[in-house]
Parts: C-alpha cells; sequence; structure tokens
C-alpha cells in the first residue's frame, strides 16, 4: 500500500497495488471484482471509501481513502486491551455502518482487528470487504476467519446478516480482554468452542457485568436470536459508555 496524491485536487489517497499473477495463483480474481463493486457503492464515515481503480499488464491499482492512524489491531497489541469507553465507541460506530451495509444487502462476513482502519480524527473504518456478499438471501460458503466464525459457518448450515452481529461480538469481547472468546492451541477446539459456546469470562481485566450482558445477547448459537444491531444500539452498556460521536480521542 502506497500513500498517493491525486494531482488535480491534491487529495491524499492510499494506493493498494495488487499483482495479477498472485490473484490468479490464489484463484481470487471474483473476490476483488466483488470488493471492488461492494465498496465502491458505499458512502457511510466508518466504511473505508474505494474511490475507484486503474490497471495494467501486471497489476492491479486500489484508489482507497487514507486512514491516518493505520491499523486497529497494532493499535490493540500495542494497548493489549481498550477501556469500555473505547471499546463501547468502537463498537457502536461499526453497528451504525453494519446496519447501514445490512440496509444495501451487503453483509460484511470478515469484521475482526485486520480489516478494521483508523481514521485521523479517531474514527473506525471497515476497511476490507474481501469476503463481503451481496445478497438477498441466505448462503452457505465457508469464508471469515477462525476466531470469528459464528456457529452457522463452522457447521456450514444457510446463514445470514447476523454473522455480522455474531462477529461484532467477538470483536467487542477482543476489545475487553485483549483475546477473541474461542481462542484454542488447535483448530478443532476453537471450532468445538464456537459451535458449543463455550463463554467464559475471566476474572481479568475487571469488565463490567454491563458489557458482559451485551456480549452474551449477540453470541448466542440461534442466529436469529441474537440482539438486533439497533437494539444493540440501544443497550445501556453502549448509552452509557459509547461517544456519540463514533471519535474515540487516544
Amino acid at each position: 500500500v502506497y500513500l498517493a496524491r491525486e494531482r488535480k485536487s491534491n487529495h491524499i489517497v492510499a494506493l493498494k497495488v495488487l499483482f495479477k499473477s498472485q490473484l490468479k495463483q490464489s484463484q481470487v480474481e471474483h473476490q476483488l471484482r466483488r470488493e471492488v463493486e461492494i465498496q465502491s457503492h458505499l458512502r457511510h464515515p466508518n466504511i473505508l471509501r474505494l474511490y475507484g481503480y486503474f490497471y495494467d499488464q501486471t497489476r492491479v491499482y486500489l484508489i482507497l481513502e487514507y486512514a491516518a492512524k493505520g491499523e486497529l489491531y497494532k493499535e490493540l497489541q500495542r494497548c493489549k486491551y481498550f477501556s469500555e469507553r473505547r471499546a463501547a465507541t468502537y463498537i457502536s460506530s461499526l453497528a451504525r455502518a453494519l446496519i447501514y451495509c445490512h440496509g444495501k444487502h451487503v453483509i460484511h462476513r470478515d469484521i475482526k482487528p485486520e480489516n478494521l482502519l483508523i481514521g485521523l480524527q479517531g474514527e473506525l473504518k471497515i476497511a476490507d470487504f474481501g469476503w463481503a456478499v451481496h445478497t438477498f438471501n441466505r448462503r452457505r460458503t465457508m469464508c471469515g476467519t477462525l476466531d470469528y466464525l459464528p456457529p452457522e459457518m463452522v457447521e456450514s448450515v444457510e446463514h445470514d446478516a447476523s454473522v455480522d452481529i455474531w462477529s461484532l461480538g467477538v470483536l467487542c469481547y477482543e476489545f475487553l480482554y485483549g483475546v477473541p472468546p474461542f481462542e484454542a492451541k488447535e483448530h478443532s477446539d476453537t471450532y468445538r468452542r464456537i459451535v458449543k459456546v463455550d463463554l467464559k469470562f475471566p476474572p481479568k481485566p475487571i469488565v463490567s457485568s454491563a458489557a458482559k450482558d451485551l456480549i452474551s445477547q449477540m453470541l448466542v448459537k440461534d442466529s436469529a436470536q441474537r440482539l438486533p444491531l439497533h437494539k444493540l444500539l440501544e443497550h445501556p452498556w453502549i448509552v452509557q459508555n459509547a461517544d456519540p460521536s463514533g471519535i474515540y480521542k487516544v
């Protein structure tokens, strides 16, 4: 990824360079087309803008909004875990972004710290739409990241937009505890813990009962019973802790 400036407007952008040979090798060409098609149509303060793309014989260049404060997962590694105010501010702004996506029939399916960037003001941006899908119906493919996969995707049954509610619950847990909730040494154990919803809250760091209540309402095996995103925004923990601007000043 390069920092670039548009000549006419002096507008600073990020230029993501992808090699066609690598895209072909890993058979992700259709995924890239989908990412470009979906992301270029989304306009939301918490979604990274994709302004356009161009290509030459060997490369594809994506012209993206520049997120000045970089990758969220590096920030999470640096801090170990976030305060409740910071976590709630991030979760509420992501919930609003996902409500917007779902309203446009876009399921993200890969919400995790590595796919989130921080903008100049300190606002969160959903960045990677590589796994996203434009949908009106239920789907059955397995994708996303192991720690963040919901039970229905682990078990390869149909899934819908509520997969994003699950991933947001996993993210909220990781923000507050510094590790994802179903982490295990072996892949098979992670799968088992997800399917059982083996959710445990360690004694340290200290996390409020309101936060645990919210996480427990999102990490529910029956996807129809998960807390809807508009209800999440009304949850006492969010109301008491989240900055309504969606901006966390470090």
